[in-house]
């Protein structure tokens, strides 16, 4: 056969059995092997979880430091005297735990003890104390009376309050206890709210009853109601649009929601829970107010008490109001979300160990 050399020694362009067979091309380069991957680092040890004492101590530290380094300031190394306790009142109320809530705990803090040392953890411990005995009977879980089927609670609040993660929470504490419950969408304004519900309805196993975005929220309610009767609810739990307590407009259209549910139930709504975000302080007071005139609010929840160091609020409203507060929140999750207790909120706000 003939080479692909010429006589002349020079390589020729191989011709085409050299191209078919390869002869005559560059060797091809080698490949470097590639490495084989890193076996995977061992996971994590899982962290402990919290308990819900320290999330809520851990929750509330904006606002017991703010009290505690009010505290510190005035009753070291002086004798009580009155202008210290004026001192000790206006830290209380800048805190938003109130005139009268304030005045309590000055009067407490002063008794018998004038020209006398006190220590800053022993006006905290009277803090403590005083604002346990008023947040106690208030400190009530809420009750669902199954003679009622389905007993409906509506949620209603302000935008942004954390309405939608309540009913989650709550939904999800009904159905471990064995009760069937059903969820309605009745935020119609917003795509995402009747979402959120959809995926908590999943999560937890509970139909959810939607319309459109748009619809009526008064039909809604009563289309709802109708539905978890026939489905044999022990519990409805519907969510309202966020609306602004001086929206007059936006409050009528409540009032409506329950002047529906009225009609197939006389007795519905059977619970009203408001949920307030704590970090708007004072504003918290006119909410309460104006949705217990319009809805016939039964019930409080306080969420993102994590945010303000105002915390001091959920006391004002408990000494003004006495209504029932079922669960706090100290952050954006359902974990974040608990029954409340007057002791474990007293102490944690006034800085004191459980």
């Amino acid at each position: 056969m003939a080479s692909d050399e010429s006589e002349g020694g020079k390589p020729q362009k191989p011709g085409f059995f050299g191209r078919l067979f390869g002869r005559g091309e560059a060797p091809v380069p080698e490949v470097a092997p590639v490495p084989a991957p890193e076996p995977p680092a061992p996971p994590a040890e899982a962290q402990p979880k919290t308990s819900w004492w320290e999330r809520l101590r851990g929750g509330l530290t904006r606002s017991s430091s703010a009290i505690g380094q009010g505290i510190t300031g005035i009753f070291t190394k002086r004798k009580l005297d009155a202008a210290m306790l004026d001192e000790l009142e206006d830290i209380l109320i800048q805190a938003d735990l109130g005139v009268a809530m304030a005045t309590r705990i000055r009067d407490a803090v002063g008794k018998g003890r004038f020209d006398k040392d006190i220590a800053p953890s022993e006006v905290k411990e009277i803090l403590a104390r005083e604002v346990e005995a008023v947040l106690t009977p208030v400190a009530h879980p809420i009750a669902v009376d199954q003679t009622k089927t389905p007993f409906v609670i509506l949620v209603v609040g302000v935008n942004g309050s954390g309405k939608t993660t309540t009913i989650g929470k709550l939904a999800t504490t009904f159905t471990r206890d064995g009760l069937k419950v059903v969820l309605a969408a009745g935020d119609t304004f917003r795509a995402a709210a009747i979402e959120q519900l959809q995926i908590w309805g999943a999560r937890v196993g509970a139909p959810v009853i939607a319309r459109p975005q748009g619809a009526d929220a008064a039909g809604l309610a009563f289309d709802a109601m109708r539905e978890a009767q026939a489905q044999g609810a022990d519990i409805l739990l519907m969510d309202t649009a966020g609306r602004l307590q001086n929206r007059t407009e936006l409050m009528a259209e409540l009032e409506k929601v329950v002047r529906v549910m009225k009609k197939v139930d006389a007795s519905a709504p059977h619970a009203v829970l408001l949920v307030l975000d704590a970090t708007v302080g004072q504003n918290a007071l006119s909410q309460v107010e104006i949705f217990g005139r319009v809805a016939g609010v039964t019930g409080l929840v306080m969420t993102k008490l994590d945010g303000t160091a105002r915390g001091g609020i959920l006391v004002a409203i408990a000494e003004k109001f006495r209504l029932p507060v079922h669960f706090i929140g100290v952050g954006e999750g359902a974990d974040d979300l608990e029954p409340f207790t007057a002791r474990d909120f007293a102490r944690a706000i006034a800085g004191l160990d459980a």
